[in-house]
C-alpha cells in the first residue's frame, strides 16, 4: 500500500551554532531544498536564532520551529519563553518534552503534555517526544514505559490530537551511533500508532528520532509507521540532512 501521510523529516540542532555557521548552513538547505522530494522538511534551532531562520527560510520550503516552550502565557517567569513568542517568529513546530529535557531538566510527562497543549493554543504543532533507555528495553518495558509517556498526550482528546506529532527515540541510540534496527524501530511505532488509533488518531505522524544518517534513512522509511525523521548531528551537515530527506 502506498504511504499516504506526508513524510516530515525535521532537523534538531540541540545546542549548536553561531550566526555564521547557521547562514552557511541554511543558505546550503536553501539552495538544495527541491532535491528534498515530497517530504516536508524542517529545522528546529535554539532560541535566539529563530529570527535568523524565520529572515532566511521565509518563503521557502523549508518550515521552522523551536526546541522547547513554556506551559505559561507570560509573566514572571525569568528565562522562559512562550508558545506566542514563538509564533511571533513563524515558528510552526516545537518540540516537547526531548529525552534530553525529560533526562537533564525532570520534565514530566504532565509537563510535557501541557506544553503540547500551550502549543497548540497559539496555533503551533508540537513534536512530542517519548521514548525508552537501554534499562528499560533489556528489562521489556518499552511499551509500559512508553504508554505511560503518552498516556496524559493522549488525555487532551482526539481534536488535539489530530494536531501534533509524535517522535519516537528510544534513548540508548541518540548521539551513541547506535540505531534502533528498522524492525525495532517499526514494533514501538506500531504501537503508538495503536495507541493513537484508539484515540481516533490513526493517522499521526509518527516520526524516528535516533542516530538517523543518510546511510540508514532508507530502510526506516520503508516500514509501515515510520512517517519520517527527527535528526540530531546529520542535521547539522546540509548535504546529509539532504539526502536523509531525499531518501
Amino acid at each position: 500500500m502506498s504511504h499516504t501521510r506526508k513524510r516530515l523529516v525535521m532537523g534538531n540542532w540541540k545546542m549548536h551554532g553561531s550566526f555564521a555557521a547557521n547562514a552557511a548552513l541554511l543558505d546550503e538547505l536553501v539552495a538544495e531544498a527541491p532535491q528534498a522530494g515530497d517530504a516536508e522538511v524542517a529545522v528546529c534551532a535554539p532560541f535566539p536564532y529563530l529570527a535568523q531562520l524565520q529572515g532566511t527560510l521565509a518563503g521557502s520550503p523549508i518550515s521552522w520551529g523551536a526546541q522547547d516552550v513554556s506551559i505559561h502565557t507570560q509573566g514572571a517567569y525569568t528565562g522562559e519563553v512562550s508558545a506566542g513568542m514563538l509564533a511571533d517568529f513563524g515558528c510552526t513546530w516545537v518540540l516537547c518534552g526531548h529525552s534530553e529535557r525529560r533526562a537533564l531538566h525532570g520534565e514530566t510527562s504532565d509537563q510535557v503534555a501541557a506544553k503540547a497543549a500551550t502549543a497548540l493554543a497559539a496555533g503551533l504543532t508540537p513534536v512530542v517526544c517519548v521514548g525508552e533507555t537501554l534499562d528499560d528495553r533489556d528489562g521489556d518495558q518499552v511499551e509500559c514505559v512508553i504508554g505511560d509517556q503518552l498516556e496524559p498526550v493522549l488525555a487532551l482528546g482526539t481534536e488535539a490530537l489530530g494536531r501534533l506529532v509524535i517522535a519516537y527515540e528510544p534513548v540508548w541510540a541518540i548521539g551513541t551511533g547506535r540505531t534502533a534496527t528498522p524492525e525495532q524501530a517499526q514494533a514501538v511505532h506500531a504501537f503508538i500508532r495503536q495507541s493513537l488509533t484508539q484515540q481516533g488518531a490513526g493517522q499521526v505522524r509518527i516520526l524516528y528520532g535516533g542516530s538517523v544518517k543518510a546511510g540508514n534513512a532508507a530502510s526506516l522509511f520503508a516500514q509501515p509507521d515510520i512517517d519520517g525523521a527527527l535528526v540530531g548531528g546529520a542535521s547539522l551537515v546540509a548535504q546529509e540532512f539532504l539526502n536523509i530527506a531525499a531518501a
